[in-house]
């Protein structure tokens, strides 16, 4: 029985003329002499889970590659720069075209936006982010507009080795750069201050996914009645 890595592997060679398509599964079966049902099995969810699959299997590899890198010595914006770069180095072009195609209808627009938001958020979590707060949500939203921007400036991309590119999300990076260094200064500022001490506390309540503040209703230590 073939498994959803080895359907994967075969349809990527058919995504490049058929995009992430019923036509590319329907030739994957014929590869691999399976039935309707056995692709129904793999992939319940047809065309969008295939592309989802290929997505997070570069998701996947990027980690590895990251994780196995000796990024100590290098800037926090430049490890930032490494792993986007990384995660679109991975990637055939074709396919991430496909896949955005795919993703640009309105029936799959939030899966696409998913898929983004999980590649941000792999990226920031392997370079050791260990915010819970509201940062949790504005570095990975941040990040998914540079990664989205930098790989639609790579698709159209023929310089050689996608110089301009990297020099465009290089520009993208010192721009958020510049925004953090903004917001530091911000909340010395005492106007900032007395906003966050005020109206602006009820910020301190947005908690990463799955964890919630002690004391507040669902969390382990409030309390219920």
């Amino acid at each position: 029985m073939s498994t959803r890595d080895d359907f994967l592997d075969a349809a990527m060679n058919h995504a490049l003329f058929d995009g992430w398509s019923q036509a590319a599964i329907d030739a994957v079966r014929a590869d691999l002499g399976l039935t309707a049902a056995d692709a129904r099995h793999l992939f319940p969810d047809g065309a969008p889970g295939l592309a989802l699959a290929y997505h997070r299997r570069l998701d996947g590899q990027m980690v590895e590659a990251l994780r196995a890198a000796g990024l100590g010595e290098m800037r926090f914006r430049d490890r930032i720069i490494h792993a986007v770069r990384l995660r679109l180095e991975l990637a055939d072009k074709e396919l991430v075209r496909r896949g955005m195609s795919l993703f640009a209808l309105p029936q799959h627009a939030a899966t696409g936006a998913r898929a983004l938001w999980q590649t941000a958020d792999e990226i920031w979590t392997v370079l050791g982010d260990t915010s819970r707060d509201i940062n949790w949500y504005t570095k990975r939203s941040t990040l998914s507009a540079v990664y989205s921007a930098t790989a639609l400036y790579w698709l159209g991309d023929e310089s050689a080795d996608n110089a301009r590119t990297w020099a465009f999300l290089d520009r993208r990076i010192e721009n958020v750069m510049q925004f953090e260094k903004m917001k530091a200064q911000a909340k010395q500022n005492p106007l900032v201050d007395a906003f966050m001490k005020g109206p602006g506390k009820v910020l301190d309540m947005v908690r990463a996914p799955g964890e919630t503040r002690p004391g507040y209703p669902g969390s382990t230590g409030g309390r219920s009645r």
